[in-house]
């Protein structure tokens, strides 16, 4: 189940990787968004091709023309490099944008990165999120510890 928690964060202006198909290149969110004319949905997840991040990005990638037909572009952020983002585009293939945040600006920025517990033992990992923006900037929804099935869908419905 999704919660809607009422944050006031803005679109971070340093510079991001962004990886689609067989194209890298650097961006700053807030530019980005507002050059676009159109709203940003930014989702954090832990790892590539792992189960249920495999799920969430399919998912956002199946409903992509329901969320531009709506306003919105999609990206999917993880810790994970360049070549790892290729690869899961690819094996998947997604037709999403992925944010390659591997010094954790943008977890940091967005305060995703948490204490969770993993076969008894608690670590430093991405706590599955979500963040809605307009076309101008501005935040209008946010989802924290979310889970991957159906949230796309639910996601879209609430939009």
């Amino acid at each position: 189940m999704m919660t809607n928690t009422h944050e006031n964060i803005t679109l971070p202006t340093f510079e991001i990787t962004l990886v689609e198909h067989n194209t890298t290149r650097q961006v700053d969110l807030a530019n980005f968004v507002k050059s676009s004319g159109q709203g940003l949905i930014l989702y954090f997840y832990p790892k590539d091709n792992t189960a249920g991040c495999s799920v969430q990005a399919v998912d956002f990638t199946v409903l992509k023309d329901e969320f531009t037909n709506k306003g919105y572009q999609i990206i999917g952020v993880s810790r994970d490099g360049i070549k790892s983002h290729h690869n899961f585009i690819s094996k998947k293939a997604l037709n999403i944008a992925l944010a390659s945040d591997t010094d954790e600006m943008l977890c940091q920025h967005f305060d995703v990165i948490k204490e969770k517990m993993m076969y008894g033992k608690t670590h430093l990992g991405v706590i599955r999120s979500t963040f809605v923006f307009d076309k101008n900037g501005q935040m209008t929804a946010s989802y924290r510890n979310i889970k991957a099935k159906e949230h796309a869908k639910t996601l879209l419905n609430t939009l």
